[in-house]
């Protein structure tokens, strides 16, 4: 077996394609745009490379096919949140072989301790934590947009190697039009009556604004977050920027006290349903009358949360139940306008309990599991896994 470095455009292609023969038969596999996994690894897209770095690789057997990519990278500023210095592989795929696997993730390992780190987190994403992120273990259905999907033979591949669970991601599900119990709807109410509470959701043309409030709420609720950075204003607008051509405002949900933010709540469309298992990848003419097609005909049945956040001053006072019930009330009313039947939350890590109390509070089941992995190069260094929040 041999293993290349991704640095011709050959090579950048056949990155891009060779997990097309590993899901050949699997029927719940889509496979994703190739700009979305592009632009991660582009310096001119992708912010983190003016803090970081990034590696790929391909890996060939001895008759010369294609069984295996992984890559690697880090950034500065995360990379130094952790005791160890650590940075992260990811958008590995491989045949189910261990000797395969090993040599991946040891070409991962080489790389990121010359750059000075001890250990590393994966399958995670070079980039935002709602996309790429963890190594699906239960729940093998087909993927919402920009989630990992992989075969179950992955998590033997990644425990063999010596990969312990940093954290559990839960992916919860729940109908839209499900009635939600009677003691939290009474909370629910009693949080609306409160005086200087509200709640609306963004129109399409208080996206710019939407983005600063997203993140001057961001930067309190999850900044103490084990891994997490201050979002800028230029973060926040790239982000939103990118969700504009997908974007229902619908789901654009805000709380405000007195007027200023203090939760939020953002869902989008899944587009896999939309357009991008029809595609192979590329959205071209094709896609962008299948999307046209789909969302005139309401074929998108999931709206997928995103993310989901409340400043500390007003937690634990039902905002959270709150905030959610009048989205949902909405999506209800607006059914037969939306077409949407269900509501993903994704993720929800095992070290958030309020949040995993909250979604089963509004009557949500988790639907899917991932893991993120944590791999520490020296051996003897004592494991721990992500603290409780």
């Amino acid at each position: 077996m041999k293993v290349k470095q991704v640095d011709t455009p050959a090579l950048d292609r056949l990155f891009l394609e060779m997990p097309r023969t590993l899901y050949a038969t699997d029927k719940n596999y889509i496979k994703p745009l190739n700009q979305d996994i592009q632009h991660v690894f582009d310096p001119e897209k992708n912010n983190l490379f003016a803090i970081g770095n990034c590696c790929r690789w391909i890996l060939f057997d001895d008759a010369g096919t294609c069984i295996g990519r992984i890559a690697a990278f880090y950034d500065q500023v995360s990379a130094y949140n952790y005791t160890q210095p650590t940075g992260g592989c990811g958008f590995f795929e491989c045949i189910n072989d261990h000797s395969a696997a090993f040599l991946l993730f040891d070409t991962a390992k080489h790389w990121l301790a010359d750059q000075g780190m001890k250990a590393m987190d994966g399958p995670i994403n070079f980039g935002s934590r709602e996309r790429w992120w963890g190594l699906l273990v239960d729940g093998f259905v087909p993927p919402c947009y920009c989630s990992n999907y992989n075969p179950p033979y992955y998590q033997a591949l990644f425990e063999a190697y010596g990969f312990q669970v940093y954290f559990k991601q839960y992916t919860y599900r729940r109908l839209t039009d499900l009635a939600l119990s009677e003691r939290y709807a009474h909370k629910a109410r009693r949080i609306l009556e409160m005086k200087g509470y509200t709640f609306d959701y963004a129109r399409r043309n208080q996206l710019d604004r939407a983005a600063q409030h997203f993140r001057e709420v961001y930067n309190q609720a999850w900044i103490k977050h084990d891994g997490v950075g201050e979002m800028t204003s230029e973060q926040a607008n790239k982000i939103m920027k990118s969700l504009r051509p997908i974007i229902d405002p619908i789901g654009l949900w805000f709380a405000y006290f007195e007027g200023k933010p203090v939760g939020f709540f953002i869902s989008i469309p899944d587009v896999n349903q939309l357009v991008v298992k029809y595609v192979k990848g590329k959205i071209g003419i094709k896609g962008l009358l299948m999307l046209l097609w789909n969302k005139w005909f309401k074929r998108c049945k999931t709206l997928f949360g995103i993310v989901f956040g409340v400043v500390p001053a007003h937690q634990r006072k039902g905002v959270e139940v709150a905030l959610i019930l009048e989205a949902a009330k909405l999506l209800v009313n607006k059914k037969d306008k939306t077409g949407y039947e269900e509501l993903q939350m994704n993720w929800i890590g095992d070290f958030n309990p309020k949040m995993m109390n909250l979604a089963q509070q509004i009557g949500a089941t988790i639907y899917k599991t991932h893991h993120t992995y944590r791999y520490l190069f020296d051996r003897n260094e004592p494991f721990e896994r992500h603290p409780m929040l």
